[in-house]
């Protein structure tokens, strides 16, 4: 029994177990198919690619796309936003900008985000309240429009606009704008994905210089 409350002890131990006992199987199955892969791997990563997510368990990036570890550079939370504030997810794209040289950053959303569906909504816990503020900022924006829509269609293409948003943010990051003035090839688009079919959408957006992202902005603002 545990000490803490009246479960069996051993009811926790197999979810925990079963993790260690996929990776022997993965890394079994990568050695049967490239003997050297880890060793590979293990000497340097150049993705080309930053992949920006939701937290969502349903959306793993690597394996939607298809893609080996070391070929997607990872940054995930709630409702993939990127808040001028959140010196993590500064901090995670000025190291792929500058130091890993990507030449993509995706914003990838998907439909049904829970993160979305909260700023629609009252009632939510402090922090994520405060988290998901700009996308109730969004909502507001277009309330009109969007409330007059069913509420899956509602929701998905807040879903949509939210991705969008975090492509033009994005593009003011200055270690984006720097990268743009140097020269560097580097571009930033926009996907969303629909968990319910697994295929992922191109939402038409995609910047590569500051002429597009100065233009996206008044695009936004007309």
């Amino acid at each position: 029994m545990c000490q803490n409350c009246d479960c069996k002890t051993e009811t926790h131990v197999p979810s925990i177990k079963q993790l260690f006992d996929n990776n022997a199987l993965w890394v079994e199955e990568r050695i049967a198919q490239n003997p050297n892969f880890f060793t590979t791997l293990s000497q340097q990563q150049k993705p080309e690619y930053l992949w920006i997510g939701c937290s969502d368990s349903r959306v793993p990036a690597n394996e939607l796309v298809k893609m080996d570890p070391g070929t997607i550079f990872v940054h995930r939370n709630i409702a993939n936003l990127i808040n001028s504030s959140d010196m993590n997810a500064l901090s995670v794209i000025q190291y792929a900008v500058e130091v890993l040289k990507v030449k993509h950053i995706i914003v990838n959303g998907h439909y049904g985000c829970g993160g979305v569906i909260a700023a629609m909504e009252d009632n939510n816990p402090d922090l994520i309240d405060h988290w998901i503020r700009p996308i109730r900022k969004y909502y507001q924006r277009v309330q009109t429009e969007l409330d007059a829509m069913p509420e899956e269609a509602r929701i998905n293409r807040l879903c949509e606009i939210n991705v969008v948003e975090q492509v033009r943010n994005i593009c003011h990051i200055p270690a984006v704008r720097k990268a743009w003035k140097k020269g560097q090839e580097l571009s930033v688009h926009g996907f969303i994905y629909d968990i319910k079919d697994g295929c992922l959408h191109d939402m038409g957006i995609s910047i590569s210089d500051i002429k597009a992202a100065e233009e996206a902005v008044l695009r936004a603002n007309d």
